[in-house]
C-alpha cells in the first residue's frame, strides 16, 4: 500500500513538474497578445487637409514610417484622393490631390525637398488649385529636414497655377501663405502674418492658420496677440480662447525663441499658473511659423510659467 502511494506522488510531482514546464515555455495565446499590444504604439504627425468649410487645417494622421524618405510618401498619399492611406483621414477631413495623381519621384538635398508629379495633378479644380499648394507646403515643412518645397509635373517646374496662371516663387515655404485674407490700401509696403485660430469637428478641436495680408507695419508679434484677442468677426466659424483682457506686457525675440510676457489674464487658472493648452499652442503655432522659432516662453507678471517646443 506505501510503496502505491509513493508511486502515486511521484507520478503526479512529474505531472506537475512538465505542466509547469509546458507554461514556462510555451506561453499562451493570451500572453503573445498583451506582449504584441504592449509593444506598437501609434505615432501620430500634422497634416494639412481640407475641412469642412474649406479652410486648409491642421489635423493629425497615423505615422507608420520613421524615416523621413517614407513619411515623405506617406503625406503625399494621404493628401491624394484615393490614396491607400484615405482610411486614416479624420471625419469631416478630405485630401486635395486629384486622383490618380503619382509621386514619379523626388530629392531631398539641404532641406530643399524636389517632388516630381504625373499630369493628374493639373486637374486640379481651380477654386482649389492655391490650397493644393499651401497644403503641400504646409504638410512636408513639418518635418525637421525640410524647409522649402520645388513642384514638378512630369519633369518640368511648376512656374504659375493651372487655371489662374498665377505666378508661383521658385522655391515654396511658409512664406507662402495659408487660407489668405487680403486688408490692403496699397500694394507696397505689405506685410504676411499667419495666425492659427481653433475650429471644432463634433468634439474635436483643430488648428486653421489664416495669413492676414496688410499695409499694418506693427510688429507681428502684437499683431498675432492683438488679433488672437479680438474675434475674427470674418471667420464666424473659427475660434480663439486668448481672452481680450489677457495684454502683452512685454516680449523678447531671439534667434531661434521669443520670451512673451503677460498679465494675470493670461492664466486659465490663477492658484495654479496654468493656461490653456488652446491658448499655448494657438500663440506659438502663429510665432513659429511668422519668426521660424522653435520654442516659446510664457511669463506672467515676470514670473516663468512654462516653455512649449514647436
Amino acid at each position: 500500500m506505501l510503496k502505491k502511494s509513493a508511486y502515486r506522488r511521484i507520478i503526479l510531482a512529474t505531472l506537475a513538474l512538465i505542466i509547469l514546464l509546458i507554461i514556462y515555455f510555451f506561453p499562451s495565446k493570451e500572453e503573445f497578445i498583451d506582449e504584441k499590444i504592449t509593444y506598437i504604439k501609434e505615432v501620430e504627425m500634422p497634416i494639412f487637409l481640407i475641412d469642412k468649410n474649406d479652410y486648409v487645417a491642421r489635423t493629425t494622421i497615423v505615422k507608420n514610417k520613421e524615416k523621413t524618405e517614407d513619411i515623405i510618401k506617406e503625406i503625399i498619399d494621404a493628401l491624394t484622393i484615393g490614396g491607400e492611406k484615405s482610411s486614416y483621414i479624420p471625419e469631416n477631413f478630405k485630401a486635395i490631390i486629384p486622383e490618380k495623381t503619382k509621386l514619379l519621384n523626388f530629392d531631398l538635398k539641404n532641406n530643399l525637398l524636389k517632388l516630381n508629379f504625373s499630369k493628374e495633378i493639373l486637374n486640379i479644380e481651380k477654386e482649389y488649385e492655391e490650397k493644393l499648394i499651401e497644403s503641400l507646403i504646409y504638410s512636408l515643412t513639418e518635418l525637421k529636414d525640410i524647409e522649402k518645397i520645388m513642384i514638378f509635373v512630369e519633369g518640368q517646374q511648376l512656374t504659375k497655377l493651372p487655371h489662374s496662371n498665377k505666378k508661383l516663387p521658385n522655391t515654396l515655404d511658409k512664406s507662402f501663405g495659408i487660407n489668405k485674407i487680403y486688408n490692403l490700401d496699397s500694394i507696397k509696403d505689405t506685410s504676411k502674418t499667419t495666425i492659427y485660430y481653433l475650429s471644432k469637428n463634433n468634439d474635436f478641436y483643430y488648428y486653421v492658420p489664416v495669413t492676414e495680408i496688410t499695409n499694418d507695419s506693427t510688429e507681428k508679434v502684437e499683431v498675432i496677440i492683438n488679433n488672437l484677442k479680438s474675434t475674427p468677426i470674418y471667420h464666424t466659424n473659427l475660434i480663439s480662447y486668448l481672452q481680450a483682457s489677457a495684454n502683452l506686457l512685454n516680449y523678447e525675440l531671439l534667434e531661434d525663441s521669443i520670451s512673451l510676457s503677460f498679465n494675470n489674464n493670461l492664466l486659465a487658472n490663477l492658484d495654479e499658473k496654468e493656461i490653456l493648452e488652446e491658448v499655448k499652442y494657438s500663440i506659438g503655432l502663429s510665432l513659429r511659423d511668422t519668426y521660424n522659432i522653435k520654442e516659446v516662453t510664457f511669463n506672467v507678471e515676470n514670473e516663468f510659467i512654462e516653455t512649449i517646443g514647436l
